[in-house]
């Protein structure tokens, strides 16, 4: 079993409800904006006029919503903006202040410990300059691709069904996107990308591609 993921769901206005095409223009940075204060602590992903952003320890969330509601504020739109919390039994999103399992309770407290490690580590080097994003199909097949990189001594970080490895230099990313698309399952998007706050994105399609 894995530890515990968190989602912030903002759901915007569109034509429907009003928005004028200058909200619509300034909604559309909303994610780049979010991805550039968050950086690679938090996974941002659209779906239309949502939004969700996904976060490993309830710590991340907390700041995840503060800023998304700055930005949301700042930019004068309007949107409904909820966090929740993976299920692992029911197998669904619930409100945080239903009570996880203890065995659940047991394992977020040891990935939170590799969380602080992890984060000392990013902090002691400043070398980790790219990182390759991999999205994947669904929550298992990131936590199996998670935990198979982190065997092979890679710095792999799982936010839901995405999983970021970081890396020294854009070849070192490139190539591993290579290796490991032969692998994945079908319809996994990778994606290398510098770490924020210059993000430069390049593209490498899905795997069925």
């Amino acid at each position: 079993m894995s530890g515990e993921d968190w989602r912030i769901q903002v759901d915007l206005d569109d034509d429907e409800h009003g928005y004028s095409l200058s909200e619509r223009l300034r909604a559309l940075d909303l994610d780049d904006q979010a991805r550039e204060r968050l950086g690679d602590r938090v996974v941002v992903s659209r779906d239309g006029s949502q939004l969700f952003l996904y976060a490993a320890t309830a710590e991340q969330a907390e700041e995840a919503e503060r800023v998304i509601r700055e930005l949301v504020a700042a930019d004068d739109l309007t949107a409904e903006i909820s966090t929740s919390r993976w299920h692992p039994v029911e197998q669904a999103w619930k409100d945080p202040a239903i009570p996880l399992p203890s065995t659940e309770e047991s394992l977020e407290d040891e990935r939170e410990r590799r969380e602080v490690a992890d984060e000392h580590e990013a902090k002691r080097t400043e070398s980790w300059n790219w990182h390759l994003r991999v999205e994947l199909r669904d929550r298992g097949d990131a936590v199996t691709l998670a935990g198979r990189l982190q065997s092979e001594g890679l710095r792999a970080h799982r936010r839901w069904r995405y999983v970021t490895v970081d890396l020294a230099t854009e070849e070192s990313a490139q190539e591993l996107a290579a290796r490991l698309a032969a692998t994945l399952p079908e319809e996994t998007e990778l994606t290398v990308e510098t770490k924020p706050p210059d993000p430069v994105f390049v593209f490498l399609g899905s795997r069925g591609l």
